[in-house]
């Protein structure tokens, strides 16, 4: 193979990180053709394709996650590299890069991140949302150094990786206020009947759910599902009908949107996993993550 053309990387580097060549485009001020025809001559340099169509997106071939990560160590110590010619000391900072399944409430994510933040060696935080299979994907290149999900990780997945439990927690059910006292009389049977918003089925607390309401014979309309918790929460406020958060984070949830509780239960649970590739964990900032999650929040 001839040598590395740099030029070549750092287009391909953008487009990667972009998500679009049209994106990555703006970004370096180039015509789309222009980087499109670079990409091909990098990918004919490597003999394998780095890229592959997801709709109308470009998402990275195994080999590509693979070279992504190395220009992305390239181009950092680039910058490091013109900060200490320019006189400037380079600031030694950790990373963290952490994967969270979209299933995950993003309430929940972010009580769980937040000591993170506050350590005493500043960490670099970085997250990426995306379906739990994508995630494991990039945490078996090392792309990623957790991922946060819902459910532990399936030997099926044939991935090397290990599941560490930050903790369990009860369900809390909201409505619009202007709604909630229809339903609040006789929980959980007042649940006959009312509209409801589910997570997907790729969701553990979809199947804990439906399992619970089978048990208690109580049978909800279903008037939409979701992947995206968050999303579902803004429906709800929209008294759109009723939808289920984690109790842990019940506080959050009360402060942030226009909603009141209807009832909870410790029948149905949703369990949280940090999965790494590392039996033990040796990251500072996973460390405090998981202690944090055990003794505070879920404990």
């Amino acid at each position: 193979m001839t040598n590395l053309n740099l030029k070549h990387l750092r287009y391909f580097w953008a487009v990667a990180s972009h998500g679009s060549i049209a994106r990555a485009s703006e970004i370096l001020h180039l015509t789309p053709q222009t980087i499109s025809g670079q990409l091909r001559e990098l990918e004919q340099q490597f003999d394998t394709k780095l890229f592959k169509k997801a709709g109308r997106n470009l998402v990275l071939t195994d080999t590509g996650r693979s070279v992504f990560n190395y220009a992305d160590e390239i181009f950092r110590l680039s910058n490091e590299l013109q900060d200490v010619l320019a006189g400037r000391s380079p600031v030694a900072q950790q990373t963290l890069k952490v994967g969270i399944a979209m299933v995950v409430p993003k309430l929940l994510a972010y009580r769980i991140l937040e000591p993170v933040l506050s350590l005493e060696e500043p960490v670099l935080l970085t997250c990426y949302e995306a379906p739990f299979v994508d995630l494991m994907a990039d945490l078996s290149v090392h792309k990623l150094d957790i991922v946060l999900a819902d459910s532990p990780l399936s030997p099926t997945l044939n991935i090397r990786a290990y599941n560490h439990l930050l903790g369990e927690s009860g369900i809390s059910f909201y409505a619009r206020e202007s709604e909630a006292k229809t339903y609040r009389d006789g929980f959980p049977q007042c649940l006959e009947g009312a509209p409801m918003l589910m997570p997907t089925n790729s969701s553990a607390l979809r199947r804990s759910l439906e399992l619970w309401f089978e048990r208690i014979e109580v049978h909800p309309c279903m008037v939409a599902e979701f992947e995206d918790r968050a999303l579902m929460k803004a429906f709800g406020e929209a008294a759109a009908g009723i939808f289920t958060t984690p109790t842990t984070v019940e506080a959050d949830v009360l402060d942030k949107y226009s909603v009141t509780v209807i009832g909870r239960t410790d029948e149905v649970t949703e369990r949280f996993f940090a999965i790494s590739a590392e039996r033990k964990i040796k990251h500072p900032a996973i460390s405090a993550i998981t202690e944090a999650a055990r003794l505070d929040l879920f404990s």
